[in-house]
């Protein structure tokens, strides 16, 4: 329970990959982190590509920077749902701007890069998008896990494992 009296934040939207939200989150709880969801509009459903819901705990309007120990995007078709949001984007650069730790997974790597956070860094992502990253500054890695500073990245859900304890790990680092 290193996390405790932390809060993490999972972004929501329609047809995220069921595995890349529920995983992350479970894993982060069991540090002693709340994890809560904040989505287009507090208390709405959204489902996952294979069917589980996941209600928002609060909308995007209400989530400040300040108040939360770190971010997690999950993949799946969310991602390009959640980069139309001008505060989702303001919430990315504000919480790396703070050196947060950031974790996307998958296709969540679009968040970032409509988020303009990626000039330098080092990324995986699901090879799909591989060109967005590499076009939006990145060097792209075909690893399951890149640690980049704050910005915590993985391909696909085989990933989840080494990804979930990476993300854990930069939030406990960031704690002591």
């Amino acid at each position: 329970m290193t996390l405790q009296n932390k809060t993490v934040i999972c972004l929501l939207d329609d047809e995220f990959e069921d595995l890349e939200l529920w995983y992350p989150v479970y894993r982060v709880r069991e540090a002693g982190a709340t994890v809560l969801y904040a989505g287009p509009q507090k208390g709405k459903t959204h489902i996952g590509k294979y069917g589980v819901p996941a209600v928002a705990d609060l909308s995007f309007d209400e989530v400040s920077s300040s108040d939360i120990a770190g971010l997690l995007v999950p993949g799946g078709w969310a991602p390009d749902k959640l980069r139309r949001y001008p505060k989702v984007l303001q919430l990315v650069q504000e919480l790396n701007a703070q050196d947060k730790p950031i974790g996307q997974i998958c296709h969540a790597g679009w968040v970032l890069i409509s988020a303009k956070i990626l000039e330098g860094r080092r990324v995986t992502s699901t090879p799909g998008i591989r060109d967005d990253m590499e076009n939006a500054g990145a060097a792209w890695y075909d690893e399951a896990v890149v640690v980049d500073g704050n910005l915590i990245s993985a391909r696909r859900p085989p990933d989840l494992p080494p990804y979930a304890k990476a993300f854990v790990d930069a939030l406990e680092q960031r704690m002591g």
